[in-house]
């Protein structure tokens, strides 16, 4: 059984009382950082081997992940923040434990870009959620395409190209396009910042800009 469990994206309390029975049940922790998760589960007192599991080791230990679970071990899957396969590693493995017949269970629970979308006030009804643009190659194809999207959209931004990202905005979607930028989600500093496109880079010009960042962009029309 696999089990991938959301973990908090700041406030330790935005995990679930089911989260924490899974955590308590399982045999290993497949951890994204084992420092994180470590924190985490000390929070909470749980005590369970930590296993990484990233970006980096997924093809190497897939398919052994795979055979213990065939074997009857119970894994979750935790990321350093949200849910598992949301701009995280999860994907591949779960890809693999469904081609073996390995039960894999989902629950839900916290995901940065769900309250970034719901406190942006633009709409919320249609959306497709980009992630972490392209740093390079594709990156002008994937923006010209997104020109015409007429749906909200959402992408997960480092703080550090920020503002870079909303010059480029300007450039593609027009400087009077609506946006909501949130920045420490759920964290003692957390900041929603809505406006025009032309607003919101002026106004993160001039900060110094740490924490992680989720952008909420209007669609063409809206």
């Amino acid at each position: 059984m696999l089990y991938l469990v959301p973990s908090p994206i700041g406030n330790l309390k935005d995990i679930t009382l089911r989260a924490l029975e899974v955590l308590k049940e399982v045999d290993v922790v497949l951890a994204e950082d084992t420092r994180t998760s470590s924190h985490l589960l000390t929070h909470y007192n749980i005590s369970k081997p930590l296993s990484p599991y990233h970006q980096h080791n997924e093809h190497k230990v897939l398919h052994h992940l795979v055979s213990q679970l065939l074997e009857g071990k119970k894994m979750a899957l935790l990321t350093d923040a949200g849910t598992p396969g949301i701009s995280d590693p999860a994907f591949l493995l779960v890809r693999e434990c469904i081609k073996a017949g390995v039960k894999v269970e989902c629950l839900p629970g916290a995901t940065a870009f769900v309250p970034a979308l719901v406190n942006s006030g633009i709409p919320s009804n249609r959306f497709c959620f980009e992630g972490f643009l392209p740093i390079k190659k594709g990156r002008q194809t994937l923006l010209k395409k997104l020109a015409e999207e007429e749906r909200t959209m959402i992408f997960y931004e480092s703080p550090v190209r920020l503002v870079k990202t909303l010059e480029e905005f300007i450039g593609y979607f027009g400087e009077n396009r609506l946006c909501s930028v949130s920045r420490e989600l759920t964290k003692m500093f957390e900041e929603n910042k809505r406006g025009s496109l032309k607003d919101i880079a002026g106004y993160f010009r001039e900060k110094t800009v740490k924490g992680e960042i989720v952008i909420v962009l209007a669609g063409k029309n809206d």
